[in-house]
């Protein structure tokens, strides 16, 4: 028989820690609905839901926000000369339009930097290409940072790229997030550790974070090398780029390349993150590259769980809002919130081409089920759903209009909005706009539209799924 006395003093235990946590909820909830979901469910299986917040429930990543204040301290000389290096905004030609813009420099905590040389890397291979070859042409260090690294053909190449390097004297800094890279062989770092690199994991190698809380991850995809050229998008290291293993579709991605001073914008949020795993700032070359091309625009900015503000919902926000003729987003996580999604079908309603494009293909079926549930509201207010039809497309791009360009990290998701560790390049050079619109209009040429009709033409138990699947929304 158990023991009623040890029954009740667990229950006691479960529901003082669930009473805690409701109270820290109600302290620093964002959202009524996820709020009241956690609420309920503490107080009603608390012995279920205790063990699921742990690892589930938080929203605010206070340790790396203590990093980040104290870590900025050392900073503030390098963001001031930034700033001062900084060029003025493009010519407003047309109205708001600074405005507009100047609030994603506040969001970001960057200025628009001007004088950059901006390339665009429409699959795995050119992007391959252009990150060794900037790893071999380095000559003082490379910083790396990638939510996901593999030990395939490609992580072996970039191994042998570092180490040769390393053999070279250059100071290599490899920074990868430790659940995208959760099957990263141990060997792999200690090969690197071992030739000099300075290794560091952005979760449960850093003892200031729980080991069981598995939200906020640093979902950034960086390359700087030597503080003069850089490299963000959507692409991890691995062969699923390439169509590998033969006769497989490969992932659908989109990188940049950008030589100029907006390369250490990319290199401050790196050491950021740096301080944060490693507790240390390492000596960095912060004097930016005069490429002589001072009409390329660019801001880069970096979103996370640790910001004062809902950095990657308010830039969305900002986009689908200002938006005037055309708004495209192609992302591979297509599960917004309400705010979100009522923004896009206000966008369409007062005539904005409004492009969502997703894939057929995708790593989530769950995922991939969530987002059927938004084609009724979709399609009524006039907003495209497009179904990419060959292999995985993963990219997270945005055009509006003809006046700006972004490429990053971040999907229509919660997770990106308010748990993940992100990073946007927005481009506003028409040069780069032009180049994004002709690689869009071929993915949607590539593309399926979707309607009304093919969510109400499915079974009724797929339908039941698919609305039930929307409301896990907050942990998709």
């Amino acid at each position: 028989m158990p023991d009623f006395s040890v029954l009740a003093l667990a229950a006691l235990v479960f529901y003082g820690v669930a009473l805690f946590f409701i109270y820290r909820i109600l302290m620093t909830y964002r959202t009524a609905q996820g709020a009241l979901a956690w609420i309920i469910s503490l107080l009603a299986l608390p012995w279920v839901a205790v063990p699921l917040f742990l690892m589930f429930g938080r929203n605010r990543f206070y340790g790396y926000v203590r990093a980040r204040r104290s870590g900025d301290k050392a900073l503030d000389p390098v963001i001031a000369h930034f700033e001062r290096q900084a060029s003025a905004f493009p010519h407003p030609a047309q109205e708001h339009f600074n405005d507009e813009l100047q609030v994603l420099s506040n969001l970001g905590r960057q200025p628009f930097t001007g004088g950059n040389q901006c390339t665009l890397l429409k699959n795995g291979t050119a992007t391959f290409e252009a990150l060794f070859e900037a790893m071999e042409e380095a000559r003082d260090y490379i910083l790396l940072e990638f939510y996901l690294i593999r030990s395939d053909r490609v992580g072996q190449r970039i191994h042998h790229i570092l180490r040769r390097k390393l053999g070279e004297g250059v100071q290599v800094y490899f920074l990868y997030d430790d659940v995208g890279s959760y099957s990263l062989p141990r060997k792999y770092l200690r090969d690197l550790e071992r030739a000099g690199a300075k290794v560091a994991s952005f979760g449960n190698g850093n003892v200031r974070r729980l080991r069981f809380q598995i939200n906020f991850r640093n979902h950034r995809k960086l390359l700087i090398c030597d503080g003069k050229i850089g490299f963000i998008g959507g692409i991890n290291l691995g062969d699923e780029y390439l169509g590998k293993p033969l006769g497989a579709e490969p992932w659908r991605d989109t990188h940049c390349r950008i030589i100029g001073p907006a390369v250490l914008g990319l290199q401050l949020a790196w050491l950021e993150d740096w301080n944060w795993a490693a507790t240390e700032n390492p000596e960095l070359s912060w004097t930016p590259v005069d490429t002589g091309d001072p009409g390329q625009e660019v801001l880069i900015l970096p979103s996370s769980p640790a910001d004062t503000w809902e950095t990657c919902t308010l830039f969305f926000l900002n986009c689908i809002n200002n938006a005037r003729q055309r708004l495209w987003i192609a992302s591979p996580y297509f599960v917004p919130d309400f705010q979100i999604m009522n923004a896009l079908q206000l966008a369409a309603l007062r005539g904005v081409d409004v492009r969502i494009l997703i894939p057929e293909h995708s790593d989530s079926v769950i995922i991939g089920m969530a987002a059927y549930s938004y084609l009724v509201q979709a399609d009524q207010a006039g907003i495209g759903i497009y179904q990419y039809q060959p292999g995985f497309m993963h990219q997270k791009v945005i055009l509006v209009d003809q006046r700006y360009a972004a490429i990053g990290t971040a999907n229509l998701d919660n997770r990106s909005m308010r748990l993940n560790f992100e990073i946007t390049a927005i481009f506003t050079a028409a040069s780069v706009v032009a180049d994004v619109e002709t690689m869009l209009e071929e993915d949607f040429r590539q593309s399926r539209p979707l309607s009304e009709h093919d969510y109400k033409a499915r079974s009724l138990l797929f339908r039941i799924a698919c609305r039930g699947l929307r409301l896990a929304a907050p942990l998709l």
